[in-house]
């Protein structure tokens, strides 16, 4: 199965469904989803996730109902 790019809408939808949040990693330079319960992972809201998605020039990319963060093609 190939990675497809998604929308951030979409990528929330998804997110609701599994019950993750969009967060950065204390620290660093590291966004990602979590379910809130890692210390090291700030919850973020989705323009602020959006917002570093577009700084940093990533995309969400889905798969068979996983997502991953990756460089925009």
């Amino acid at each position: 199965m190939s990675m497809e790019k998604i929308t951030v809408e979409e990528a929330k939808e998804i997110a609701d469904e599994k019950g993750l949040e969009p967060g950065l990693v204390k620290g660093t330079d590291g966004i990602q989803f979590t379910k809130g319960k890692n210390k090291r992972i700030k919850t973020v809201t989705w323009d602020e996730f959006e917002e570093k998605l577009d700084e940093r020039g990533l995309a969400v990319y889905e798969s068979g109902g996983w997502m991953k963060i990756m460089s925009e093609d």
